[in-house]
């Protein structure tokens, strides 16, 4: 890298652009639609604004710098992917000194954010955030579903957001995380059927490979946990028949999720992943309705 000449600042703001995946909003989708589940629920459907874009900012801010680390963590494996060998990092466009030095800033930023809120647990909380940020893409190495481990990474924001709005974290929060987290592990198994082989070979290990030929009844079955524990978090919090129409919707989604994935064909396996955006949608749409509802009644 060394021997190129400097690129033009616009070309290197285009690289770590594509770093970032800003190219590529699906991952900032699925980061936020969990956190505002979180922000609606833990508010009684009045979020605070300050709160509200404190926390869509930080979604954007921390989905980029989990992405930079992530790149960081696979530059080694990443050439050997048909799908990642282009990104910066894999092509050797931007160097790991940038790489870490952009995460950290991206991080720095999100963590700013929150301290006007002057919130001592959600201080505490986004460090906890941060660090499964991190350490996510390394459980790839030695972790046998390491999609759960980032179900939890991408779910920090629930409990944030009941800190956030209550200054607690009540024990809903920590079914709606479980719930996000079988929703990752549906996702991203879906996500992960798409490269098995490549990851075969290199040694990474993910859910489509530990789940093997049960992988599309173990994505199914992840749908049914988080439906049933979303479920349960909503009637748990009074919410009616607006709510579970939503979920309803989220189910159907689902089973068009399963059409797509039963013959792992990995163009549709790709599609049914990004089409995880409208299943998060679909749940918010029904928490967000509901309370909508609930405040138009006389």
């Amino acid at each position: 890298m060394s021997d190129r000449p400097p690129l033009p600042l616009k070309a290197r703001l285009s690289l770590y652009e594509k770093l970032m995946r800003l190219d590529k909003p699906i991952g900032i989708l699925l980061l936020a639609w969990p956190t505002l589940w979180a922000l609606w629920l833990s508010s009684d459907g009045h979020p605070s604004p300050v709160v509200f874009w404190i926390f869509t900012l930080g979604v954007v801010l921390m989905r980029s710098a989990g992405c930079v680390i992530n790149d960081y963590a696979d530059r080694d494996f990443d050439p050997h992917v048909a799908r990642t060998r282009h990104r910066p990092l894999a092509a050797g466009l931007v160097s790991t000194r940038e790489a870490l030095l952009l995460a950290a800033g991206l991080a720095l930023l999100a963590f700013l954010l929150i301290l006007p809120l002057r919130n001592g647990l959600l201080i505490g909380l986004s460090v906890v955030a941060a660090l499964l940020a991190a350490t996510y893409p390394f459980t790839k190495r030695f972790f046998a579903i390491p999609q759960a481990y980032l179900g939890i990474a991408f779910g920090f924001g629930i409990p944030m957001a009941f800190a956030a709005h209550t200054g607690e974290v009540p024990a809903m929060a920590w079914v709606l995380l479980a719930a996000n987290m079988f929703w990752s592990v549906a996702y991203d198994t879906e996500y992960a059927m798409v490269d098995r082989e490549d990851d075969m070979k290199i040694g990474i290990k993910t859910s489509a490979i530990t789940f093997g030929r049960f992988d599309v009844a173990a994505v199914m079955l992840s749908y049914g946990i988080c439906l049933a524990l979303l479920a349960y978090a909503g009637r748990a919090m009074g919410l009616g028949l607006v709510f579970f129409a939503g979920l309803a919707a989220a189910a159907g989604l689902a089973g068009y999720h399963y059409t797509l994935i039963r013959g792992r064909d990995p163009t549709r396996c790709f599609k049914a992943f990004l089409h995880n955006n409208w299943f998060g949608a679909a749940v918010f749409a029904g928490i967000a309705g509901d309370y909508l509802l609930a405040g138009l009644r006389p």
